[in-house]
């Protein structure tokens, strides 16, 4: 199997610490978003919306969802769960999971699309969007504040792969001009703690 990936893009990056947590080996191939390219015919083949990571399998088929390949991994490698072993608690992850990606990634990304220069002949940028995502960030981050609490993990004891997006979705902020209000002290807490994690390594 070969990953083409984009170290820096929040997707890739919560795939590789998942990976890492799981001592999960892949061949590794760059794909520069920057300079367009994922917008190559040849792989646009592998993936029509262009988007990384994407998991080449052995039969040259390929999954192109960030969720789907962590979770594919976590059939093929049970053990050392980061999805929880039980009913409730896989539930219980996916959800926590869930509010990261689309409570906290998505809204930075939507900051930093409305805001980066970057995107100003691409889009068209609303300083309105930017704000109400700001909002929704923050109401987001005050439910993952709770949940977290004084655990060592989102989740409890061990990581998951609700630690996996946060951690990506924290750090794109980070270069997306939203970065972690310090006043969820849980989350930053958190947040300082993983960072220091092997797996979180650039």
């Amino acid at each position: 199997m070969k990953l083409y990936t984009f170290s820096l893009a929040p997707n890739p990056r919560r795939v590789h610490v998942y990976l890492a947590e799981k001592c999960i080996e892949l061949t590794l191939e760059t794909v520069d978003i920057v300079t367009a390219q994922n917008r190559t015919p040849e792989f646009l083949k592998k993936n029509p919306l262009g988007g990384l990571p994407v998991l080449e399998l052995d039969d040259g088929s390929h999954l192109t969802e960030s969720l789907a390949i962590m979770e594919y991994f976590e059939e093929l490698h049970p053990e050392k769960p980061m999805i929880g072993r039980t009913p409730l608690e896989r539930a219980r992850t996916r959800e926590v999971e869930r509010i990261a990606e689309i409570g906290v990634l998505s809204a930075i990304g939507t900051i930093f699309q409305n805001t980066n220069p970057l995107f100003a002949g691409r889009v068209k940028q609303s300083a309105d969007a930017a704000e109400n995502a700001r909002t929704r960030l923050a109401s987001n981050l005050t439910v993952l504040d709770h949940k977290i609490g004084d655990k060592p993990f989102v989740m409890g004891a061990d990581p998951t792969i609700a630690d996996c997006t946060l951690f990506a979705a924290l750090k794109f902020g980070e270069f997306a001009g939203a970065p972690l209000d310090r006043g969820f002290r849980n989350v930053a807490r958190w947040y300082d703690a993983f960072a220091q994690r092997p797996s979180a390594k650039d």
